[in-house]
């Protein structure tokens, strides 16, 4: 990469990570300036929608959205900055990148994981994919921040950018796979549930969510492609659209998998969804944060216990359940009295009664 020098667009398009661009071809900069509009556009649509759509601004789904979100602004400004040297200060320009691809590449994962327990079960899964997260932040943020700041520099400039090429292409290659893992275990789990679900609406759920992780999967594949092949100021610009359209997307399968847990596959929600775009519903965002464990019961969801659910519209499924199983033992207590003449609607006194005299009259 090395410095933005280039006299030819071509050549200048690896470039970028110091100073801003110097090339002369008018299509790389036209690119630059509307890759950024699109990703503000999108991040400020998510953040209304999230808004909008949550009915408790609090647990890890929602603060881990709404901060990925928020961090696609600043990143994709602080590149318009840069090139276009629109503030002399670019240490100002890099640190709004800087604090933008933090928020913006660890927050997506965190999105993905936060909603990782609605289709795995085990435990210690969930807890290796939160430190595969913690540990990936930390050996692949930290350095290259560093080189990021050395780059831009007055000192030893040069060694800092060779170092910084090198790094930039090992974590754009360890948050791929990253994701690559997560949204494989959603792949993998989702294809389960299609194994043993025959309702229709879940199933198009699960294939939707199918869809969606492979096209994420592409979209890293294509980032990577980028990156590799050295055009640094093409893979800056774009990142920020590619990251608020993946975050669009998991907004809308993951609400809907939520609506999947909470309900049940054959239950409505019920609720007045607002006036938001078609690639959501709006009261599918409720946030569920127990992990799942075995079912008691068959009937349900082999991977989701109900019962861990804190959810009021539960309730009266439960009590379904306790009633149909009162009314089942009062119904085996008056099968012996089945073709008498008794009103067995009385109360259990008398219904005691009649039980013991119907059953004094037959050892007799």
């Amino acid at each position: 990469m090395g410095s933005s020098t280039g006299a030819s667009g071509s050549n200048s398009a690896g470039d970028g990570i110091t100073g801003g661009y110097t090339g002369d071809s008018l299509a790389l900069r036209i690119v630059i300036a509307s890759f950024c509009t699109p990703a503000w556009y999108n991040a400020l649509e998510l953040n209304i929608l999230i808004f909008v759509t949550f009915k408790k601004y609090s647990g890890l789904y929602f603060w881990s959205l709404l901060i990925a979100s928020w961090g696609i602004i600043p990143y994709a400004m602080g590149f318009l900055f840069k090139f276009f040297q629109i503030i002399s200060n670019d240490f100002l320009s890099i640190s709004l990148v800087t604090v933008g691809w933090w928020t913006m590449v660890t927050g997506q994962a965190v999105v993905l994981y936060s909603r990782l327990h609605l289709v795995v079960r085990n435990p210690k899964v969930l807890t290796r994919i939160l430190w595969m997260i913690i540990v990936n932040a930390i050996i692949l943020h930290t350095p290259t921040t560093v080189l990021t700041f050395g780059s831009n520099g007055t000192i030893h400039t040069r060694g800092f950018v060779h170092r910084y090429n090198v790094m930039e292409k090992i974590q754009m290659t360890g948050f791929c796979i990253q994701e690559f893992i997560i949204s494989g275990i959603y792949l993998w789990e989702t294809m389960n549930i299609l194994r043993i679900v025959n309702q229709e609406q879940t199933r198009k759920t699960m294939i939707q969510l199918i869809y969606i992780n492979v096209i994420i999967i592409l979209m890293d594949l294509g980032l990577l492609g980028v990156e590799y092949a050295n055009l640094y100021i093409l893979e800056t610009s774009i990142k920020g659209v590619v990251y608020s359209v993946k975050l669009k997307l998991e907004f809308a399968i993951l609400g809907k998998l939520v609506q999947f847990v909470t309900h049940g596959p054959n239950q409505s929600s019920g609720v007045d969804a607002p006036s938001v775009p078609d690639f959501v519903d709006a009261s599918r965002t409720s946030d569920v944060t127990h992990a799942p464990s075995k079912p008691k019961q068959s009937s349900k969801p082999s991977w989701i216990n109900f019962d861990e659910i804190s959810d009021p519209k539960f309730e009266h499924l439960e009590r379904k359940s306790e009633d149909s199983d009162a009314m089942r033992i009062r119904t085996e207590r008056f099968e012996p009295l089945k073709g008498r003449n008794i009103d067995a609607s009385g109360s259990e006194d008398d219904i005691e009664k009649m039980m013991r005299k119907y059953s004094v009259k037959k050892e007799k």
